[in-house]
């Protein structure tokens, strides 16, 4: 499996920032996600079109769009799965710092036991398309799709047979994309603070 880590997108809800290098606790919210995949998976590839140097100094494979204007993360992911040969991709954002442990295991456990080729995360509130496996097998109809102008990734999930992997960890999927999620993220990410009893 390789992971497809997300970082290509204009940041238009963070002041047209590059969101993967935006710190969290003092690190790019790109190498939370680095790290908590690192584990999971035999390849972490990252999908960018800014900083390039930046990205590939954490030591991942950096893929830019094959397509012209960024058009989003299934170009995205098309590109990245192209540079590598195998059989499931597993994309996520670059700013979800907090994703499962298990994220990866769990995603192709059901896609084996739905025999499904496409798999979403979800939790109690709502499904996160963003967070996908996709089998290979998919990336002809993925690149025809975009040929023909779509961009939602929704969208074109809906092509195909597919099962949604549900999580119970609170802000396992927490996304940021703005400052008040990365306030929140800030309070996660540091440790709790020990005030020692005053007599």
């Amino acid at each position: 499996m390789t992971a497809i880590v997300l970082a290509g997108g204009r940041g238009r809800r963070m002041d047209e920032r590059d969101k993967g290098l935006v710190e969290l606790a003092g690190r790019p919210l790109v190498s939370w996600v680095i790290d908590r995949l690192r584990p999971q998976v035999g390849e972490i590839v990252v999908s960018a079109n800014r900083n390039l140097e930046a990205y590939a100094a954490l030591g991942c494979a950096v893929i830019p769009d094959s397509l012209p204007d960024q058009p989003g993360p299934l170009a995205g992911i098309l590109a990245a799965a192209a540079n590598t040969g195998a059989d499931w991709l597993l994309a996520t954002p670059c700013d979800t710092p907090f994703l499962p442990a298990d994220l990866a295991a769990r995603m192709l456990a059901v896609a084996h036991e739905n025999g499904v080729p496409l798999v979403r995360a979800a939790d109690g509130d709502r499904i996160h398309y963003a967070v996908m496996l996709l089998h290979r097998r998919l990336l002809a109809d993925l690149a025809a799709a975009l040929a023909g102008g779509e961009r939602r990734v929704q969208a074109w999930q809906a092509r195909h047979p597919h099962a949604e992997a549900r999580f119970d960890a609170p802000n396992a999927f927490l996304n940021i994309n703005n400052g008040d999620d990365l306030c929140l993220a800030e309070s996660l990410a540091r440790p709790a603070c020990h005030i020692p009893d005053m007599d």
